[in-house]
């Protein structure tokens, strides 16, 4: 991770030289509500302004505060945001304040910043904090000339601050802010959801109940609709989208048919915010006593309440925050006087800045259009992921009767391929029911390319997939067979069973199947069909896609062990952890894994490092432990370098860290693997998976000549991945180009620029590459109407 090559060396003096904050003094706060990751935004804020060398300043209290002045405004130092990665809430405390609304109170707390040279301001919170931080802005100039004529502050005080810039990060549980995928606290929230669901799914199957839960969100639905996507909920109340009349009925009607089907338990949730199309609250009270009344079912209630805002960050939580908060002071360094306060915000995989008062506006005409009763209008200005959520959830959650379904009359096999992955159940769900709502007959292959060509392949139904979401492994087995040895059999299986297309989950070896069944569709007809894969593997090393299904689960796995393994030193003396990840040769969870974790350094394959290297990082971590901190985290990637193992690291540390510090080994293993799906590994595969089978019925129409499919084009062999913004159907054929075989790699990998982020929040001198921080862009604006079509 050190002893870098003298190129790079270069760079990071153009990086200073570009990005100096020498002289600049930034103060971070947290606003409003309190919301899981804060705490990784400043932590990362602090590093990285202490990094450029900014001074940097905590604002305890939020505005209250800023207001007070005195001890709520300090000077942060490298070693006060250690340990504060893993801790939920906000360690700097957040507080509702009244006099900051005032022009008295915005008096006192420019007064306050200019007594300490204050002029950037780092706002964590929701709109309304981000509001006030604007207008605060706004009135700046005018604050220093009442401070200067009252004779509080003097002509050079007033010069030396003339600017006030200000950049905000979203943290709010309820996701209710437009202009970004994803609010900070959001992911952690939907895990405690979540956590509930499942543990009242047990017992509900037990004593065949009804559960109503109410989540937070009052005015927005986000969390209710997820979770409801996620636990595949039989009803969702959100106040985006109240019930049409009669809903009651309706209801009633679908739990009742559930009930026929054997299932032995509903689940329905409500957003606190839920309410009918007269504007009338739909309580969980209400519900219930309708519940009872017309079906007779043994119905419960559980309000999550608070316990949604508490517990320790996801890793996706704390990742999105480290690189907002590094995001921020990069837009901070980078503001001039023209620049308009900015958001940074997350769209698809990428942190890009937005205008502030343009969220803003956009996210007050949300609820503009709600109180109007343009209820289609709210849900498209939520945004495309709030809109494609509602719409998956319609189509999987909604049976139609046979007489409704169009006639098809295509087979559809589902597979799954290589090891397993949390999330595949859910995308075979997905698949299944999205494909019966299409018309088609699913059918189900066992144990991959293996049970395909012994010929175990059958019919799924709507109700045999019930309940897959939240299972963790491969519910239809899986196997790294490739097909490659077996093309006779397979063609005969896809002959005897009319298979006329096929999707395949998995990771690197259903890739390398894709390619073989397309190679192979010059010698064999039967693989001139649609065919689509959905990347589902822990080590996210598959080629065309930025993120893969199961490899938020792993990370959180990964990310809860360190932090134990962390806190088992709490006490001891000074102590350093060396934990060995999966991953194979990609180093995607060793790298996002410890950012995640807070960790000093990481090896992975794909960057070299030699003896020099090691003793180099043993060196920081000395130095380090003559500070306050006394725990150290190193993680290695297992095929990072065949020399220099788990074990060879370890002994070497020990012996070089004698007498400052001890060490200890873990080695992850297939921990990583198992485990009920993340929030965001269900819904992101329930999402692909519905994408991909839209994706198929297409192309089995275009398909579809002369009485028969045939496809040999390259575009109907594709990998749906997602890339930055968007997901891609992309040729297999073309992904050749792009891998290293070899080592089961993509040749480029984005989340290698993740790494000097990870590296300087560990006090490392390294080059930062900003030629890819975000510029300012602007808010997309409303499409038209008929764009809202499922």
């Amino acid at each position: 991770m050190a002893g870098a090559a003298a190129p790079k060396r270069q760079d990071t003096r153009k990086f200073f030289e570009n990005l100096s904050g020498a002289g600049k003094s930034i103060a971070v706060l947290t606003s409003g509500g309190d919301a899981q990751g804060m705490n990784g935004a400043v932590r990362a804020v602090v590093r990285m302004g202490i990094y450029v060398g900014a001074k940097v300043y905590f604002i305890h209290e939020g505005y209250q505060g800023m207001v007070d002045g005195g001890d709520n405004i300090k000077e942060a130092t490298w070693e006060s945001v250690s340990s504060m990665l893993q801790v939920g809430g906000t360690v700097i405390g957040s507080a509702r304040c009244k006099e900051f609304r005032n022009h008295e109170g915005r008096l006192k707390a420019a007064h306050n910043l200019v007594q300490r040279g204050i002029t950037n301001l780092c706002v964590i919170g929701g709109d309304g904090s981000l509001t006030g931080a604007n207008l605060f802005r706004e009135e700046w100039s005018g604050l220093l000339d009442e401070l200067l004529q009252q004779g509080l502050i003097d002509e050079e005080a007033s010069r030396r601050n003339s600017e006030l810039h200000i950049v905000g990060m979203v943290g709010s549980i309820d996701n209710d802010f437009c202009g970004t995928d994803m609010t900070i606290g959001t992911d952690s929230a939907l895990h405690r959801i979540i956590e509930v669901v499942d543990a009242i799914m047990t017992t509900a199957q037990s004593h065949q109940r009804t559960f109503v839960l109410e989540v937070m969100g009052r005015h927005c639905g986000y969390l209710a609709l997820v979770s409801a996507l996620a636990c595949g909920a039989d009803w969702v109340f959100i106040p985006e989208m109240p019930p049409e009349d009669g809903w009651e009925d309706s209801m009633c009607q679908k739990l009742s048919e559930n009930r026929a089907d054997k299932k032995r338990l509903n689940i329905i949730i409500v957003a606190e915010g839920a309410i009918d199309s007269h504007n009338k609250a739909i309580t969980p009270d209400y519900i219930k006593e309708l519940v009872v009344r017309c079906l007779g079912f043994d119905t419960r209630v559980t309000i999550l309440g608070h316990v949604q805002r508490g517990g320790t960050p996801s890793a996706f939580d704390r990742i999105l925050a480290s690189r907002m908060g590094v995001e921020a002071v990069l837009a901070l360094l980078e503001a001039s006087t023209n620049t308009p306060a900015c958001v940074v915000s997350l769209v698809g995989n990428q942190a890009v800045r937005l205008p502030l008062m343009e969220c803003v506006q956009m996210t007050q005409e949300v609820q503009k259009a709600m109180d109007e009763k343009k209820f289609e209008e709210a849900v498209r200005l939520r945004g495309r992921s709030f809109e494609n959520n509602l719409s998956t959830y319609r189509l999987l959650s909604h049976r139609k009767a046979d007489s409704e379904l169009p006639n098809s009359s295509f087979n559809v096999a589902v597979l799954n391929v290589g090891a397993p992955a949390a999330g595949m159940n859910a995308a075979v769900r997905s698949a299944v029911r999205v494909g019966i709502t299409e018309g088609h007959k699913m059918f189900a292959v066992s144990d991959g390319f293996e049970g395909f060509y012994k010929g175990q392949i059958k019919e799924i139904k709507w109700g045999d997939v019930g309940g897959w979401t939240g299972q963790g492994g491969s519910l239809l087995g899986t196997k790294r067979t490739l097909p490659g040895k077996h093309l006779d059999k397979i063609a005969e299986q896809i002959r005897i069973h009319n298979i006329n297309a096929l999707l395949v989950i998995g990771g690197f070896e259903a890739f390398e199947s894709l390619l073989q069944l397309y190679e192979a569709r010059a010698d064999y007809e039967e693989f001139c069909i649609p065919v689509c894969m959905l990347p589902a593997t822990i080590s996210n090393n598959v080629p065309g896609t930025d993120l893969s299904i199961g490899a938020d689960t792993s990370l959180n796995a990964i990310v809860e062990t360190c932090d134990r393994i962390k806190q088992s030193a709490s006490g001891t003396k000074r102590r350093v952890f060396i934990i060995e990840t999966m991953g194979g040769y990609c180093g995607y969870l060793a790298t996002v894994g410890g950012l995640a974790a807070g960790a000093d350094t990481v090896y992975i394959y794909e960057e070299p490092f030699d003896i020099r290297d090691l003793q180099a990082n043993v060196e920081h971590l000395t130095q380090k432990m003559k500070t306050s901190i006394q725990r150290g985290l190193v993680l290695r990637n297992e095929n990072c370098n065949e020399n220099f193992t788990t074990d060879f690291v370890y002994q070497l540390y020990t012996e070089e860290g004698r007498g400052v510090f001890d060490c200890r080994k873990n080695i992850l293993g297939h921990m990583q693997q198992g485990g009920a799906p993340s929030p965001f590994d269900r819904n992101f595969s329930t999402k692909i998976s519905a994408k991909a089978m839209q994706w198929i019925t297409r192309t089995l129409k275009d398909s579809f000549k002369g009485g028969r499919v045939f496809a040999n084009s390259e575009d109907t062999a594709c990998l749906l991945g997602m890339r930055r913004r968007a997901l891609v159907f992309q040729p297999v054929s073309q992904l050749r180009d792009e891998t290293d075989f070899v080592h089961r790699i993509p040749k480029e990998q984005w989340w290698l620029k993740l790494r000097p982020l990870m590296k300087i929040l560990a006090k490392y001198k390294t080059s930062y590459d900003v030629s890819d921080s975000g510029q300012l862009e602007h808010v997309t604006r409303v499409r038209p109407k008929e764009n809202f079509k499922r």
